[in-house]
Formats: structure tokens, C-alpha cells, sequence
């Protein structure tokens, strides 16, 4: 096995550390143990793991190694250290804490079929990571473990609520790493903390949850979070396939995402709105955003600013996805009553007031009304799709500013105004949840900095079922604007 700095090694793309491992210049065992260490160091820093595997992470790394020597089959990502998340993202066996203090012993008791798979592909699973209660916001903050840095600047959280996952790949404590987005909660982190998140297409990564088995539509996703275009490829590759346990998820259609990052994208017809019409955008996320986007153009794309005619406000569109979400957040409280944990009855003091307000918000409309949003939610569908009838790709700002300060009380929330206007300080900053109602495939890539040195994500959006376009345009803008070396944690 070939020596190789631990510093190293933990900033390693996870396609190369996967190629440098098979090849037998890595060891399993040394890699993980190179991680565990940097964890050791840096995660009282940004607080970006809650629950630690080190020793189960020890034992797989010995089994890898064995195979290795063995000459066994090989996964795609035999040896690689990965993180989960720890909301609805069971691993059995395995403290799940939904990021709440009601369910801090709680243990999984089965395992989601994307985890499992991580697992069969010979990836090395070192812990959870941090999550808001229930991931009720676009923020990672909770009072039973507080909130997750940024490793860009201490202090300043992460985005949410796949925070935990997002410090973790960004600060070099894992290779690769999962989220789950139902209004952006995959790119809102990677765009604080400077990384790859992609949501893949509704269905495209199955989500097994009981006793409500349609818990997941039409918002909730699974994805990879990674610090290349590539490495959130291939963990795309190993999560993605139907599963009968979902009735949602889609059949494999030929798909292959590290074959499309290395597609070229010359004449790509490139839709570019710096607001989707109706966000205030912060006029450095703006420009960052516009030049980021403008060097599509250098990979050989057509790039034209439209307006998208979407339909209701952004106050309106956040409004939707609040009333949504807590019907869906009244109906979890309601199963959990059902096995003797009442939420809103005993338990009501361990939760932040904002997500008892969404729990009460979620039990007072009629059956009627809650379906009826669904004719705001279809128009708002109808409005993203028709981008595509003239273009490939629907291109914006992920976010309408570039950071915000953690709170001390385990409440902390995003701005309540942008621009001078009002948001919805829990999500109405984000412009990702509109690609939840549609489905669309997503991913915020990096785009550049603030002048004060934080992160700023664009988001790309492709057709239904296109990930092949989005990843395709993410690897040639990472071509043309490489973003490895970005990452401040890398000199510590």
C-alpha cells in the first residue's frame, strides 16, 4: 500500500479514492482510520456528526481490506467512508434521533434501501449527521445537539437540514455523504457549505417509510452530497433503482451518471433567471451567480435570460410548501400518537416553537382545502416545465443570500428579509422548493464567493428524469471553473 498524507487522503475525490483503493495503493483500514482521526479533530468545530460509528466503521474497513487481499468482487465504492443522515434515513441497529430530543435513545429498526445499498457497494459508514427536528427547515439546528457550522466560517450555519452531511464532506470528514431534500434540504447545505448536492428525479432513489409507505410524495428525496460533480455521480449510481417497498420509484432507464459528467455540452440551450421571477436575490449571490452562469457559455452552451410567467409570490409559493408540510408533519405526529408518543401533548416542551406552529398549522384545514393547494402546486409545475420546451436547462441562484449566524438557543432560523422585502425566515430565502412540487432533477453546484469569503450556489434544474443534462452541464462548468481547491479546511 502506497503512503499517502492523512490530509490527503481525506480530500481525495471518492471516484479516485475508490480507483486507488481497488488498485491496492490505499488501504481500507488506513483511509478509515485517517478519517476517524480528522473527526477526532475537527467535528467539535463545526458539530457536523451526532452519532459515531468508529468501531463498526473499523470492523468494515478490516472486512475490506480482507476482500482486497481475497480477491473478492469488488463494489463501486469498496473502502470509501461515507456519512448518512439522521432523519429519516434508518441504518438498523443505529441511534436515529430525527434530530429531537423525544427520540435521543430511539434505535432504527430497519434500514432505508439507498443506506443498504451504500453499504453493499463496500462504502465504510463512519456516523449521522446533524438535522433540524423532523428537518423542518432549511436550517441545521436542534435543541438536543445545537446547530452545524459552516467550515467556511465558524459560526455561520450550514444550511439544513442535511447540514450535518454537508460540513462533513466540505470539512473533510467523509468522502461522500447522504441527504434528503423536500423543499432543498440537500442543495440549501451544499450551497452554505460549498459542496455538490443533488436531487435526483422524484422516485429515482427510493424511500422506504412505514406505516405511511406514500410518506415520501410528492416532496421528500434522497441524494448525494460530495465535493466533485463526478463523486456525486457515482454515489447517484450506487442509490438510484426501483424498490417495491416505494410505490413511487422509477425503473432504471439506462441512466449512467459518471458516462454523462464527461458528456460535452456545447449547444446546450441554457434558460437563466437570477429570481425565478419572484425572489429577492442579494445582489452579491446575484453576481456571483451571473458569472458563474456566464461561463456555461465558454463549455459551448447558449445562454438567454427569460422570465418563467410563475404564477402566485414567492410569499404564496412558500405559503403552499408550509401548508403542505404540515399536513404531512400533522399526519407523522398522528402515527407517533398511535404507538404512545404525543408530540403535542407531553413532549411539547422538548420541541423548538416553530415546528409545534407547523404541527398545529398542519391539523386545521379540511381534507377540500389541503387537496385544493395541489392546483397552485400543479400551475407552479406547468410553469417549470414549459422552460423546457425552448431550453435544456433552467439555471438560478440556489439561494437568495450567501450565510447566516447560528442562535444560541437551538432555534436558530434563516433571514426574515431579503432585499428589503419579507421572507419566510424557515425556508422563503431558498429558491429550491419549487422544484420539489415539480419533481425535477436539481443540484447546486459551487458558484464563487462573497467578497467576505462565503459560499454561493447556482442551481442547475433538467427535465423529468434528466440527470444525464444536469450533471453533464454541473462537470463542464466544474471544467471551466474548478472548485477543489476552494476549500479553506484543507491548509488546518
Amino acid at each position: 500500500m502506497t503512503a499517502v498524507a492523512p490530509q490527503d487522503v481525506c480530500f481525495l475525490p471518492a471516484v479516485e479514492l475508490a480507483a486507488r483503493i481497488r488498485r491496492k495503493e490505499l488501504s481500507p483500514v488506513e483511509v478509515t482510520e485517517a478519517f476517524l482521526r480528522r473527526i477526532d479533530k475537527r467535528n467539535g468545530v463545526h458539530n457536523a456528526y451526532v452519532t459515531r460509528l468508529d468501531e463498526r466503521a473499523r470492523a468494515a474497513a478490516r472486512a475490506a481490506e480482507q476482500a482486497l487481499v481475497d480477491g473478492h468482487p469488488l463494489g463501486p465504492l469498496h473502502g470509501v467512508p461515507v456519512a448518512v443522515k439522521d432523519l429519516f434515513d434508518d441504518l438498523a441497529g443505529v441511534r436515529q434521533t430525527f434530530g429531537c430530543k423525544v427520540f435521543a435513545e430511539h434505535v432504527a429498526a430497519t434500514t432505508q434501501p439507498y443506506i443498504a445499498r451504500l453499504e453493499a457497494a463496500g462504502a465504510i459508514l463512519l456516523g449521522k449527521t446533524n438535522t433540524p427536528e423532523f428537518g423542518h427547515k432549511g436550517v441545521t439546528d436542534n435543541l438536543l445537539f445545537g446547530p452545524t457550522s459552516t467550515p467556511f466560517r465558524t459560526g455561520f450555519n450550514a444550511g439544513g437540514s442535511s447540514g450535518g452531511s454537508a460540513a462533513a464532506v466540505a470539512d473533510g470528514l467523509c468522502s461522500l455523504a447522504q441527504g434528503s431534500d423536500a423543499g432543498g434540504s440537500i442543495r440549501i447545505p451544499a450551497a452554505c457549505c460549498g459542496v455538490v448536492g443533488l436531487k435526483a428525479t422524484h422516485g429515482r432513489i427510493p424511500g422506504v417509510y412505514r406505516p405511511d409507505g406514500f410518506l415520501g410524495t410528492p416532496f421528500v428525496h434522497a441524494g448525494p452530497l460530495a465535493r466533485t460533480v463526478a463523486d456525486a455521480a457515482l454515489m447517484l449510481a450506487v442509490m438510484m433503482g426501483p424498490h417495491d417497498g416505494d410505490p413511487y420509484s422509477a425503473p432504471l432507464d439506462g441512466l449512467d451518471p459518471l458516462a454523462a459528467c464527461r458528456r460535452p455540452i456545447e449547444g446546450l440551450r441554457v434558460a437563466w433567471s437570477p429570481a425565478l421571477d419572484v425572489f429577492p436575490v442579494d445582489a452579491q449571490v446575484r453576481r456571483v451567480s451571473e458569472e458563474a452562469v456566464l461561463a456555461l457559455r465558454d463549455a459551448g452552451a447558449h445562454v438567454e435570460a427569460i422570465e418563467l410567467g410563475m404564477p402566485a409570490s414567492q410569499e404564496a409559493l412558500c405559503a403552499l410548501w408550509m401548508d403542505e408540510m404540515a399536513v404531512l408533519y400533522a399526519s407523522v405526529a398522528a402515527n407517533l400518537k398511535d404507538v404512545g408518543v404525543d408530540l403535542l401533548g407531553s413532549h411539547r416542551e422538548d420541541l423548538p416553537p416553530q415546528l409545534v406552529a407547523i404541527f398545529e398549522r398542519g391539523l386545521q384545514p379540511s381534507a377540500v382545502q389541503a387537496k385544493r393547494w395541489d392546483v397552485l402546486r400543479t400551475q407552479v409545475h406547468d410553469c417549470i416545465q414549459s422552460v423546457f420546451t425552448r431550453f435544456d436547462l433552467l439555471v438560478c441562484p440556489t439561494l437568495s443570500i450567501a450565510g447566516f449566524p447560528n442562535a444560541t438557543d437551538g432555534c436558530t432560523t434563516g433571514p426574515s428579509e431579503v432585499d428589503g422585502v419579507a421572507v419566510d425566515p424557515l425556508l422563503g430565502w431558498c429558491l429550491t422548493y419549487p422544484f420539489n412540487y415539480s419533481g425535477n432533477p436539481a443540484a447546486s453546484v459551487p458558484a464563487g464567493f462573497t467578497d467576505d469569503g462565503l459560499p454561493v450556489g447556482l442551481q442547475l434544474v433538467g427535465r423529468r428524469f434528466d440527470e444525464a443534462g444536469v450533471l453533464a452541464a454541473a462537470a463542464a462548468l466544474e471544467r471551466v471553473r474548478p472548485w477543489s481547491e476552494s476549500y479553506p479546511p484543507r491548509a488546518r
